[in-house]
């Protein structure tokens, strides 16, 4: 194989396939890498004599020097388009990498509002009797305590919630339908909110929640109400509905609820969804432990 061919492919992949300089760097720094490496295990290894353990070899330790799984499958990348490449051209006979897959990348932990921070805004003087202070902590105080999607929330009418049976009819992914629970202080807080909106708001839709004008609300107007009110008590840089949907889950695992109640809450198809959340709990547990013990 002609020692240029590394070249001979960053030339194909800049004026062939019209790749970016930047993908085409990080391909040649991923391909020098991988060629140092099986060099470094024997000086008489070349590309046409590589096998799949030697790249598997060279994977591990890219996990070894602390790269993340994003970065390997890129270098992984690299190395399957360069056999492909070399292997059209007949330079080898054989192409070890084809049937390599590369690790699995690790989902982000959800992020969440320590009990606290929820206590700290849920519970400011500063909230007022207007219909945008009443309609903002109901929408805030939902989301937490009863762990709703956005558009569940902006989904919901009047006639889902269920004051005598404590309950609201929630209509989730796919139009299924779920029962939801909540307790008095929710309940205060919704009967609150109507007798504002009704009194200040001449005439509005079957939605349970509305803007000044009676029409039902948006994602955005909520997505809006709920990233201004948690930044007076967050630096986090999520401050989404969604982070309150979090909230909740993580809030109700810290309290011994079982994972099969709180998947049926959150309206999850499959429990593996809501195992994240126990993943989120025990970081929770170590940041408490560290903080907490004198050696800890």
């Amino acid at each position: 194989m002609p020692k240029s061919v590394i070249d001979l492919f960053l030339a194909y992949l800049r004026h062939e396939r019209n790749r970016s300089e930047q993908t085409v760097r990080r391909y040649e720094i991923s391909l020098r890498d991988f060629e140092a490496f099986f060099q470094s295990l024997d000086s008489g290894l070349d590309w046409a004599s590589v096998d799949a353990d030697i790249i598997r070899g060279w994977m591990e330790s890219l996990m070894d020097r602390g790269n993340i799984a994003s970065t390997v499958n890129t270098g992984l990348s690299a190395i399957k388009s360069f056999y492909r490449f070399v292997l059209a051209r007949k330079l080898v006979d054989h192409d070890p990498a084809h049937a390599i897959t590369g690790p699995k990348k690790r989902k982000p932990l959800p992020q969440y509002m320590r009990e606290n921070e929820m206590d700290n805004l849920l519970d400011r003087e500063e909230w007022g009797d207007n219909i945008n202070d009443v309609r903002a902590r109901t929408i805030i105080l939902l989301l937490y305590e009863a762990g709703l999607r956005r558009a569940e929330l902006t989904g919901l009418n009047d006639v889902d919630v269920d004051f005598m049976a404590g309950q609201l009819k929630v209509t989730g992914k796919r139009n299924k339908q779920r029962i939801v629970p909540f307790g008095n202080e929710l309940a205060e807080q919704l009967r609150r909110y109507i007798e504002v909106r009704d009194k200040e708001v001449a005439t509005h839709e079957d939605a349970f929640f509305v803007d000044n004008k009676g029409r039902r609300m948006t994602g955005n107007q909520v997505y809006g109400i709920v990233r201004k009110n948690l930044t007076k008590v967050t630096t986090m840089k999520k401050r989404s509905p969604h982070v309150l949907r979090h909230s909740f889950a993580t809030a109700m695992l810290n309290h011994d609820a079982g994972l099969e109640s709180v998947r049926q809450l959150l309206g999850h198809e499959s429990l593996q969804t809501t195992e994240i959340y126990t993943h989120t709990t025990f970081e929770q547990l170590k940041r408490v432990y560290k903080e907490a013990h004198p050696r800890g």
